[in-house]
């Protein structure tokens, strides 16, 4: 599979710089948080919603399976030049929708800038920021999901 759209945006020390980036805000975090980057909808799903495609994409990611239900998701489609922010249950009980939304409009104005990586990365530490304060890390903590940037 071609990956040319991707290397368009991304190299492969920005996805190392992401991964270590999750790594960073999940030391003070109980939250898991994923980022998948995909070229573009398959053709199958070219009538869904970014949306419908980041839940089907939290779900396949096991994103659903947290003890606390604390996953959160940054679903990129590069293509339709569009992403979601979706969290599970347990932080959308606790954290304000809008306070992804403010999160959303900034990531819009770094890639608006041509700044994907750096803004990706600052999306990530305010993802850390907010969960840690509602989800601080626990005693018994395991990191449950992988920090791999998803393609």
């Amino acid at each position: 599979m071609s990956r040319e759209l991707l290397y368009q945006y991304f190299s492969d020390d920005d996805f190392l710089r992401i991964s270590d980036k999750i790594k960073q805000a999940e030391l003070k975090t109980s939250g898991e948080i994923r980022v998948s980057v995909k070229e573009n909808k398959p053709l199958l799903k070219s009538k869904k919603t970014i949306k419908d495609l980041a839940e089907e994409e939290f779900y396949n990611l096991g994103m659903d399976k947290t003890r606390d239900k604390t996953g959160i998701l940054l679903y990129i489609s590069l293509k339709e030049k569009a992403f979601q922010i979706l969290a599970d249950s347990g932080i959308n009980q606790k954290v304000e929708p809008n306070t992804w939304d403010e999160l959303k409009d900034q990531l819009q104005k770094n890639f608006s800038d041509g700044k994907f990586t750096d803004g990706i990365i600052e999306t990530i530490g305010a993802m850390g920021k907010i969960l840690s304060e509602h989800f601080p890390i626990k005693q018994d903590d395991t990191n449950e999901l992988s920090n791999k940037v998803e393609f």
